[in-house]
């Protein structure tokens, strides 16, 4: 079994938002394709798209990234030549490590923000559905389900962490000031929405509206948090009443267009309009942000708050590191057994073979009047025909056993080669 692990991906830090919304998977891809079709060179994988990363996990033999990048820019209908820049490409040990610290949000944009680990665990489970994955992949998404409850119990990593709906209320709060004089909007209605919603509640909003596709959702928002549910439909015609807007949705289609905010803003009289666009690929289209008295930042825009809350926790985030460097040590170890298994199966079922064998034919050839004569004998007597019986026996299952390592240690003819032959079979058996 081919037990290598790969990984390949772009995040935050190495794309920015234009270049992660032209290479996003999860929104784009069909069922079928939440993970890469399996290959001779892909046994396993899974993809992992959020608003800050795409990554794809496999399990597979040496070509694995190339088809994996060939399969992800094709899906994106891109030369692979334009995604390779802005790729990370991890093997083994550090695909392992690098997983486990996504789980446990130390990559993350957001240190301790809890998020990823949901969007990790519904990856791996539309990949299972999907029967994308098998056992290298399932023990290691499970381990790093385990890695990332220890952080958060054993680690402060997640205390005061921010998420990036708070840090997108808290770049609204710096922009108006008091917000009990504003009005806000989210569209979408998912966990970045209800976080959004705490956040501008906690902020003293003087109102709040929610649109999102499926109604039912927004209204079951909008009455948790005592605000206005809206159709989708109804997007534009509100737009004048808010001074905040916070998108979030996993349309793949910007929502906003630059052509319709013309007249929003000459119903508002020109006062000024802030979106604040989290979603990948963007609700928003960029040219809005070329229109007098609109305000636009998208998610790259708030690495500064972001940034501001990490150094607090960096103590905790060591820990956090340590507590994945053990149990990446832990599951190569895991792996290691794996590989050796059948070796040892196959060893031990050989020499149980060869004793069944010799002991089928010993039995086979013993004469019943000596069998009758042994039980009879005296102590003595029975002792050494006994040996004489066995002896036989015995040495043909030592023969069998050493054939093949006598002829792996006569077989090779360079003096060097033969010196390291010997080496080989001397530490096996335990030979001083």
């Amino acid at each position: 079994m081919d037990t290598s692990i790969y990984l390949v991906g772009l995040n935050h830090r190495t794309a920015n938002v234009d270049i992660r919304e032209r290479f996003a998977l999860a929104n784009q891809c069909s069922q079928q394709l939440w993970a890469i079709p399996c290959s001779e060179q892909i046994r396993e994988n899974i993809i992992l798209s959020t608003c800050n990363r795409v990554e794809i996990v496999a399990s597979g033999q040496s070509k694995t990234v190339d088809e994996l990048l060939e399969t992800w820019a094709k899906a994106r209908n891109a030369p692979v030549e334009e995604l390779k820049p802005y790729v990370y490409t991890y093997a083994h040990a550090d695909a392992i490590r690098h997983l486990f610290l996504v789980a446990s949000s130390l990559d993350s944009m957001v240190v301790g923000e809890p998020q990823i680990l949901g969007q990790l665990k519904k990856a791996y489970k539309q990949a299972a559905q999907a029967k994308k994955t098998g056992p290298i992949l399932n023990r290691l998404l499970h381990k790093a389900f385990s890695v990332a409850k220890r952080v958060r119990t054993e680690t402060q990593v997640a205390s005061n962490a921010v998420s990036i709906s708070y840090a997108a209320v808290e770049l609204a709060k710096r922009i108006f000031g008091d917000m009990a004089q504003h009005k806000a909007m989210l569209i979408g209605a998912g966990e970045m929405a209800e976080l959004a919603a705490r956040h501008l509640l906690h902020f003293g909003i003087q109102e709040l509206f929610v649109a999102n596709r499926t109604f039912a959702r927004a209204q079951a928002l909008a009455e948790e948090f005592s605000a206005h549910a809206l159709p989708f439909e109804s997007i534009n015609e509100t737009l004048p009443k808010v001074d905040i807007i916070i998108t979030s949705t996993g349309s793949t289609d910007p929502i906003i267009r630059a052509r319709n905010i013309a007249g929003v803003l000459r119903q508002r009289k020109n006062r000024p309009m802030f979106f604040i666009d989290i979603a990948v690929p963007r609700d928003v289209d960029p040219d809005v942000n070329g229109i007098d008295n609109v305000y636009l930042y998208d998610i790259d825009d708030l690495k500064e708050i972001v940034e501001e809350n990490l150094s607090s926790r960096q103590d905790e985030a060591r820990k956090a590191q340590k507590i994945v460097e053990d149990e990446v040590t832990s599951y190569l170890a895991w792996l290691k057994s794996l590989e050796v298994q059948p070796t040892i199966v196959d060893l031990i079922g050989r020499h149980e073979r060869i004793a069944n064998e010799e002991l089928t034919h010993t039995l086979r050839h013993l004469d019943p009047d000596k069998i009758l004569a042994l039980a009879q004998a005296s102590p003595e007597n029975s002792k050494a025909e006994l040996q004489n019986l066995l002896e036989p026996m015995l040495k043909a299952i030592v023969h069998k056993i050493n054939h093949e390592p006598l002829m792996y240690l006569k077989g090779e003819s360079t003096h060097l080669g033969q010196i390291e032959r010997i080496n080989t079979i001397r530490n096996v058996f335990g030979l001083k």
